[in-house]
């Protein structure tokens, strides 16, 4: 469906890979026993083994082809992630990176996943 379940901010000399692992434990922490996580390329590695044996997540990496590089082609599952970046890239204050703070960060995507959350309902009972 595309909704958050858990979020964190960090700085960017956090590679992917272990702000991952940040992200799924507290997701684990959430009381989410089992969930299927598509990642991109960035995740592979050790993660991937970390996520199933610690967390018990099934983690599978969607690749993009390098052969037809030039050709556009949806990929499956992946679609998903950059829908859900678009919708948060329609909130002026998660535009750009205005916040100090990154706990008010986190707070801004939370108050953007409610919009798009209300929004969905209200389109479904109207």
């Amino acid at each position: 469906m595309g909704l958050i379940i858990s979020v964190i901010v960090h700085s960017a000399g956090i590679q992917d890979r272990d702000g991952g692992r940040y992200v799924l434990a507290k997701a684990k922490t959430k009381e989410h026993k089992k969930l299927k996580v598509w990642v991109d390329g960035g995740y592979t590695g050790k993660l991937i083994e970390w996520a199933r044996q610690v967390l018990g997540y099934d983690l599978e990496v969607v690749k993009r082809s390098d052969i037809n590089k030039h050709i556009f082609k949806v990929l499956p599952k992946r679609w998903i992630v950059e829908r859900t970046l678009s919708w948060l890239s329609r909130y002026r204050r998660l535009s750009k990176d205005y916040e100090y703070d990154a706990s008010s960060e986190v707070a801004f995507v939370h108050l953007a996943m409610i919009r798009v959350m209300l929004s969905k309902i209200e389109k479904e009972y109207t």
